[in-house]
């Protein structure tokens, strides 16, 4: 479709989506009457970016609190809801969402479109290696890939021993696609060789990845490609906005992360303004549901960084294109020295040394006023007895290509293999003691 027509059918969407939850939501209806906006001024896409005003991840918390469990931008009756998620709550209130059984359908129907898209058939088997929980994604690809008619394979993670037990099923039933997280995916062929099986051998065609910056990253999407011999995908969005691939790739093109705006509708924008930047332009992305009516998320803020464009797709799909991924959420930017350091950044960095290892940490400290960065790389195996040499060599390499990404010097340590555990889910990287080193002063201070 070319965009002006889908930009019209957009616009009649957003029309119908406003008038609705106006009608059903004090949280909308309250918060626009208070900027000036009722749904009968929305004429354009401009009038939506100009007058709805953003909402935050804050404001769902508070709207809960008010009126627990859902709150008050649920509009649906709460008999009428199907499935319970939400997040986990560990840095504050956790936030439920309430899904209508429509609603579950609708994300079913739109994980299935975009899984076909990979290149996702009837009849193929689809491994899913997540936590089935209050996480989204591993539930939203069971639903696509039931709706597609696939033999869907609900494996799981996080359980002792599992990983082991997945190269073992991998091995045995050689499925055509495959679900995780990218830090997964490296250690599940880590695991694999050492149980004596080759991921190669595992068939896999497709493996798409979201829950974490990586599948996008050149070295770490390399490296699971030339693990797999798979083509490798990346996806996300936000657990709220579910599916969380409304942006992924396709099967002809891997330049980068497609917007599905006629399923939510992206916006890029200014993290101040919340204005919409020129295509090659970075800022956050901005989200907004089409096609969902039990919590409708309106101008949601996401809170990461991006960088979009809007050129002609391999795939011939019309939609802006994320060609690098998420970058990662603006909040875990990290200011050393007055230059902004992005995780990410980093974990590309090392994932394309040939002596990497798999595992890192990034540790931010201070030493006097001044803030140090800390990076400690864990080798891969047989680094430590090539040589004396060898973790030396590695070190000034790392530090030399870092320095020039990041354009400041980095403190880098090689550790020997197996020093970091593995994770089966979100990998956590980064320490910043700076704050316990402001503690400590204050309490020693006379």
């Amino acid at each position: 479709m070319s965009a002006a027509d889908r930009e019209k059918a957009i616009l009649g969407r957003l029309q119908e989506v406003t008038r609705y939850a106006y009608a059903h939501a004090p949280f909308y209806r309250k918060k626009w009457d208070e900027a000036g906006f009722h749904p009968a001024k929305l004429k354009s896409l401009e009038d939506f970016e100009d007058k709805v005003p953003v909402i935050t991840k804050a404001d769902l918390r508070e709207s809960q609190a008010r009126a627990p469990m859902f709150g008050e931008y649920l509009c649906v009756p709460e008999s009428e809801i199907h499935h319970i998620h939400g997040t986990s709550g560990t840095t504050g209130r956790p936030t439920a969402f309430g899904i209508s059984r429509g609603d579950w359908q609708a994300i079913a129907n739109a994980h299935a479109r975009i899984m076909w898209g990979m290149g996702i058939r009837p009849g193929d088997t689809v491994f899913i290696a997540a936590i089935f929980s209050l996480y989204m994604g591993s539930w939203g690809t069971l639903a696509g890939a039931e709706r597609l008619r696939c033999k869907s394979f609900p494996f799981g993670a996080g359980a002792p021993g599992m990983t082991a037990r997945a190269a073992m099923w991998l091995a045995n039933f050689k499925p055509t696609a495959f679900y995780g997280t990218p830090s997964f995916a490296l250690h599940l062929a880590e695991v694999a060789r050492a149980e004596g099986y080759e991921p190669r051998d595992f068939g896999l065609k497709v493996m798409f990845f979201s829950g974490e910056p990586g599948a996008s990253v050149p070295g770490v999407r390399d490296k699971i490609r030339d693990a797999y011999n798979a083509r490798v995908i990346d996806c996300g969005s936000m657990a709220e906005m579910t599916p969380f691939m409304n942006v992924a790739g396709s099967e002809q093109s891997d330049q980068g992360m497609l917007c599905w705006q006629d399923v939510v509708y992206t916006e890029v924008c200014d993290p101040q303004t919340f204005r919409r930047v020129p295509y090659g332009q970075r800022g956050t992305p901005v989200y907004t549901h089409l096609e969902r009516t039990s919590q409708p998320m309106i101008r949601l803020v996401s809170g990461d960084l991006t960088l979009w464009i809007n050129e002609p797709n391999a795939c011939g799909r019309t939609y802006p294109r994320l060609p690098n991924g998420i970058f990662g959420r603006i909040d875990d930017m990290i200011t050393i020295r007055g230059e902004n350091v992005y995780p990410s950044e980093i974990d590309a960095v090392l994932n394309q040394l040939a002596d990497y290892g798999g595992e890192h940490r990034i540790i931010i400290t201070r030493d006097g006023t001044m803030d140090e960065l800390l990076v400690r790389i864990e080798a891969a195996p047989g680094v430590f007895e090539r040589s004396s040499q060898a973790p030396a060599a590695m070190r000034s390499e790392a530090g030399q290509r870092l320095q020039k990404v990041l354009g400041l010097r980095a403190i880098i340590e090689v550790v020997p293999p197996g020093t970091f555990p593995r994770t089966d889910f979100k990998a956590r990287r980064v320490v910043d003691d700076r704050e316990v080193f402001r503690q400590m002063r204050e309490r020693l201070a006379p």
